[in-house]
């Protein structure tokens, strides 16, 4: 079994019904170990859009880095996703942040997600769940990520 943590964000309809219908569908095939809590951010990347809904779960699972992504598209889309412009709005974006300590840098697959340390969208929520986690390639934990975080945009705990 892996160990791996997952992204996931939406900023179009019942942002937070989108997500808990993402927890529930990931957990047909993997197991939900914890949930940050609910983050609401601005857009980043292309600004004219609504505000998102973030929130990062550390699973457990038996899929190989390449199914895992395979199987989140593939939810992704079941969910209602279409497919946009980059970084435009969507109904639920999964972005695989880090599976194991692994490190794969190929076309369709980059694990660690690569802007990671640029997204306090990502670090936040990631932080509260997991801030002792190392980055197998800064080699520095989530913590001092977000310590040392150039993004300064507001992250507001969702209530």
């Amino acid at each position: 079994m892996s160990i791996a943590y997952l992204g996931l964000g939406s900023n179009l309809g019942d942002r937070r019904e989108n997500l808990s219908q993402t927890v529930t569908a990931l957990s047909k095939k993997m197991r939900v170990l914890r949930s940050s809590s609910i983050y609401e951010t601005a857009a980043w990347g292309y600004l004219e859009q609504p505000a998102f809904l973030n929130l990062v779960i550390k699973v457990e699972t038996d899929l190989t880095p390449l199914r895992l992504l395979n199987f989140l598209k593939k939810t992704e889309t079941e969910l209602g996703r279409v497919a946009n412009f980059r970084y435009g709005p969507r109904l639920i974006d999964i972005d695989i942040l880090f599976f194991n300590q692994l490190i794969r840098n190929t076309r369709r697959l980059q694990i660690p997600h690569p802007r990671i340390q640029d997204r306090a969208f990502v670090l936040t929520p990631l932080n509260e769940i997991a801030a002792d986690l190392v980055h197998p390639v800064l080699g520095k934990t989530i913590a001092e990520l977000l310590e040392q975080s150039e993004d300064k945009s507001e992250v507001r705990l969702c209530k």
